[in-house]
């Protein structure tokens, strides 16, 4: 596997943590991006291939400078479980901005399950069984795929339900663009981090949403 320089947002969740540590033991360069990245730096094994790139997601210079080197960017930006905070939404619109400027062009990103297809028009989102309480987040959420879905990237959305922070089972089952069957609700950070780095570093999923499950 060639070795890449890869840009994560988001670096420091519990996805993102994960996302960065396999690409450092996989031997790729990281740019780990996010206003508290020094919660990855270990003092004592400081990796070379690491860089902790302390930044905010709506600065424009931030942003760019996070991919400048990029072959390959990943986002894995959380937010506010209510929806309120924007940071989905308006993150990706800016890493997606700073991509188009700099003539990037490969983003792996996370969104939800709710994203997904039921009918071939007709999002699981809409839906009138859709629980409320995550229509918030939902929106969130599509309105960061739209932002993709209007790009000229080579994008994937990962479109997951229920993250459990637990690790890496590497049983797990994809589908494209509807959720998975059978379909568990619910994904191991670790194994929706393997998935998301593979996507990233072998162009799989291009402009494809992903539905992702354990078994």
């Amino acid at each position: 596997l060639e070795c890449m320089n890869i840009t994560i947002f988001g670096a420091t969740g519990q996805v993102g943590k994960r996302i960065v540590q396999m690409a450092l033991n996989q031997g790729h360069h990281v740019t780990a991006f996010g206003r508290n990245v020094e919660s990855l730096i270990d003092r004592e094994q400081t990796n070379v291939l690491l860089t902790a790139q302390k930044g905010y997601l709506f600065n424009e210079k931030d942003v760019a400078k996070a991919i400048e080197h990029a072959d390959t960017i990943i986002s894995v930006l959380g937010g506010a479980p209510d929806g309120s905070d924007k940071t989905r939404s308006l993150g990706i619109k800016n890493i997606v901005e700073q991509m188009q400027k700099k003539g990037k062009r490969r983003i792996v990103a996370l969104g939800g399950l709710g994203v997904l297809n039921v009918e071939d028009n007709t999002l699981i989102l809409h839906g009138e069984d859709y629980p409320e309480e995550y229509l918030a987040v939902g929106n969130e959420h599509l309105k960061a795929f739209e932002t993709l879905l209007e790009s000229n990237l080579d994008w994937t959305f990962f479109c997951p339900a229920d993250i459990k922070d637990k690790e890496e089972t590497g049983i797990y089952i994809t589908s494209l663009n509807y959720a998975p069957e059978p379909n568990h609700f619910r994904i191991n950070a670790g194994d929706l981090a393997l998935e998301m780095l593979k996507a990233a570093t072998q162009s799989e999923y291009i402009q494809q949403r992903v539905g992702i499950s354990n078994y």
